[in-house]
């Protein structure tokens, strides 16, 4: 159940495990592998460059421990074979991401859907269970609804459905037996209105610290000033790190943002006194340190009450101790949450304590198996949330395929 990625990784490893399987692919909507299309802006964010499960699970808010046994049966690694051996070569970005050689999403859509038909999966599409009545026997009975409308009996049922937003739409999963952590969003940029940054989107600085005030929460990476607010890898995964935190805080907060975080207050004024000494005669407004933006550094000067005419060497103590601050701590108030690109990812789902990670199966309900984001699982931006779908959707449809020898 489910057309996403870890229900096609899932059915595919079912169907090539057991060729003598009938193996079926449910999906509610008319569109297949939505989300895989979408990713990374039309490129597919596959996986990350890890040599070790170790180096995976680091990656993972929530998950983590669960996922180290899962990791060493089937890691970013296999997930590169995986493709490989089915004609899709994939690269390394500079950051780790990693996407298909053709940087069109289409890739890897195409060569999961060729993959699934060749292996004779059949796909159901515009199709959903009204009914999962487990048999008393093993199995269960399906009633179907929309285009293949019909009572279906399986013997094993992988629910590889994706994360949700709303509590209630995992009701279903509840009347089967099983125990859901509150969904939350994760994977989200901060809404800034009365952001000092508005005049400046566009503006990334490629290095910077996000911290969240009063919280123990903060992250380093790069950072885009939008028109809404800020965005950027740091802030994403800020928020998958603080993803409960800030929703208990109804996502308001104040973000605390340094420019220079190789910086404390104690190096930067001596680093400022030895510059001072140096570059006196230069205007401070015209002549941006560290490398930071134009925009940003005149934004920055102009906040500190830094005129146009001022030279560093008569640069006063008080608007200079202004700009310190600005650089270390320039203070955004966020009122509000958005969504990146449609790429929303849930922290919450089905809680993994009752599930057998080695094989994706239920603790509660025999036969009953499960990948992807419909469990309580999420990764920060970067490919870490495919490669769990990959590997779930791998080891559940292996695992299926070996219960029905």
């Amino acid at each position: 159940m489910g057309g996403g990625a870890a229900g096609f990784f899932g059915a595919i490893a079912c169907a090539e495990a057991n060729p003598r399987l009938t193996v079926y692919l449910i999906e509610k909507t008319g569109k297949l592998l939505s989300k895989v299309r979408i990713s990374g802006g039309g490129r597919c964010n596959v996986t990350h460059a890890a040599d070790t499960p170790a180096q995976l699970v680091a990656h993972y808010p929530r998950g983590a421990k669960q996922l180290k046994e899962p990791f060493r049966q089937f890691d970013a690694q296999a997930t590169i074979r995986w493709f490989a051996q089915r004609g899709v070569a994939l690269k390394t970005e500079p950051d780790g991401r990693m996407f298909p050689v053709t940087d069109s999403s289409e890739t890897i859509a195409q060569c999961l859907l060729d993959a699934a038909r060749q292996a004779g999966v059949r796909i159901l599409t515009q199709t959903q269970p009204e009914q999962i009545e487990p048999l008393p026997d093993g199995g269960f009975r399906l009633r179907l609804s929309g285009a293949h409308g019909a009572d279906l009996t399986v013997a094993r049922l992988l629910i590889a459905t994706g994360g949700n937003p709303k509590a209630e739409q995992y009701e279903w999963l509840r009347q089967l037996g099983h125990t859901i952590a509150a969904p939350v969003p994760s994977l989200f940029t901060f809404n800034v209105p009365d952001s000092p940054l508005r005049e400046l989107p566009g503006v990334s600085v490629p290095l910077a610290r996000v911290r969240v005030a009063g919280e123990k929460l903060e992250y380093e990476g790069p950072v885009l000033v939008t028109h809404w607010g800020v965005s950027g890898p740091a802030v994403l995964k800020l928020s998958a790190w603080g993803a409960r935190r800030l929703h208990e805080l109804s996502y308001q907060s104040t973000a605390l943002i340094n420019w220079i975080p190789e910086h404390t207050e104690a190096t930067l004024r001596t680093w400022l006194h030895e510059y001072r000494e140096q570059n006196g005669r230069k205007l401070v407004v015209s002549n941006p340190i560290f490398g930071l933006p134009q925009r940003l550094w005149r934004t920055l000067t102009e906040q500190a009450g830094i005129g146009p005419e001022v030279r560093w060497n008569e640069l006063p103590a008080k608007p200079q101790n202004r700009l310190i601050e600005a650089l270390l701590n320039t203070a955004l108030p966020v009122r509000g949450k958005t969504t990146y690109k449609d790429e929303f990812v849930t922290c919450g789902g089905v809680m993994l304590g009752e599930i057998d990670m080695k094989t994706m199966e239920s603790r509660r309900v025999s036969g009953l198996h499960f990948a992807g984001e419909v469990l309580d699982i999420d990764g920060i931006t970067g490919g870490f949330n495919f490669q769990a779908a990959w590997t779930t959707g791998y080891l559940a449809g292996r695992a299926m395929a070996a219960a029905a020898e």
